[in-house]
Formats: structure tokens, C-alpha cells, sequence
């Protein structure tokens, strides 16, 4: 089937009517930053705090979506990009839905992040940037990949063996070391507050 077979259909519920039943508008919010760092952590402490504030939320991992969504992909330079892709337009239609979509994605490179931000689109995208020093990422490695990183088992890691490019312009900058994550959920919360007023 070629791409032009398939056409776009137009659909009665709209994004800003789930938006009005919801009492909240939707939006991306995504976590940078090196493996270890406390983006997911951030990510699921930042949803339980929006769904106590009866906010509809979803959060969407690195990892876990490697078991389903992108099972099929590895961790070279493409493949990174393709699963970056995929994850951008999957954070489109929860937005279309009027969902807050909490991301926690490495994504090391600046041209990534560029391109999942304009997939998204700029006044959907929060970016959180989890600054943490590489050495307190190691000693936290918490799945023991920086181990095996640094024993050349896994090749192309993350802060070892590839590099991660810091957001230059980012929303919102935790660093995850010297803060609670109470504290930084408060300033997450506080942010997201602000964007959807």
C-alpha cells in the first residue's frame, strides 16, 4: 500500500474537549538525563502526585517500553532514533487523548531530544533535565550496567563508552544528588501547574 492510499480521518471528540472534560490540559513531560540519574524515579513519584491531584496521567519508560513497543530495537545510534521516534508519536496521541504523559528517556543526544520535541510539538514539551554527576550515577547503578559497561560488556552505554549531550535550554534542571525527590517532584509539579494554566 502506497503512503498515499491511506488518508486521515478527522475525528468528532476533539484533543480540547477531552481537555474541558478533564478540567486540565495535556501535555509532555520529559526526563533527560544519564542512566541512573532519577529519571524514572521522578517520572512515577511526579504521576502519583498529579493523580492525587486528580490529574489523568501516564507514565512511559525507557525500559519498559523496550519490553513491548520497540522489543525489536538494540541501542546503536539508528536504533536509539527510531525508538525516540516511535515514543514521540505514541506521546502524541496521549496528549490528543488529554493525557500528562511523563517520558523518562535517557536520550543522550541534543539532535534527539530536537526531534522528539518538534514530533510533539514545542508548546506540548516540558524538558526536565536530571543533572547528576556520572560517579554518583556509577555508584547508584542500580541494574549494575555501568559495571558491565565498564567492563566492555555492554558497548555504546550511556556516560561510558557514548557520550550524553546536556540539554542547553531545558525547562527545568534538578540536580537529582543534592535534592529529595519530594523536593523535586514540588518543583515538577509546580512547573507543570504553570504550563497548564
Amino acid at each position: 500500500m502506497r503512503k498515499s492510499d491511506v488518508v486521515w480521518h478527522n475525528f468528532e471528540v476533539t484533543r480540547e474537549m477531552r481537555n474541558r472534560l478533564n478540567n486540565h490540559k495535556s501535555i509532555a513531560v520529559w526526563f533527560t538525563g544519564l542512566p541512573a540519574s532519577g529519571k524514572s524515579t521522578l517520572a512515577h513519584a511526579t504521576e502519583k502526585r498529579l493523580y492525587e491531584l486528580g490529574i489523568r496521567t501516564y507514565t512511559l519508560d525507557g525500559d519498559n517500553i523496550r519490553h513491548g513497543l520497540c522489543s525489536d530495537l538494540g541501542f546503536s545510534k539508528e536504533e536509539r532514533d527510531e525508538h525516540l521516534r516511535r515514543i514521540a508519536e505514541v506521546i502524541k496521541l496521549f496528549i490528543d487523548a488529554g493525557i500528562v504523559v511523563l517520558a523518562a528517556f535517557v536520550s543522550p543526544l541534543k539532535e534527539q531530544r530536537e526531534k522528539v520535541k518538534s514530533i510533539i510539538g514545542k508548546k506540548d514539551f516540558l524538558e526536565i533535565y536530571c543533572r547528576c554527576p556520572v560517579e554518583i550515577c556509577e555508584s547508584r547503578d542500580p541494574k549494575g550496567m555501568y559495571k558491565k559497561a565498564i567492563l566492555g560488556e555492554i558497548k555504546e552505554y550511556t556516560g561510558i563508552s557514548s557520550p550524553y549531550e546536556e540539554p542547553e535550554n531545558p525547562d527545568l534542571v534538578l540536580d537529582t544528588h543534592l535534592l529529595s525527590v519530594e523536593e523535586s517532584v514540588e518543583r515538577v509539579v509546580s512547573l507543570i501547574k504553570k504550563r497548564m494554566l
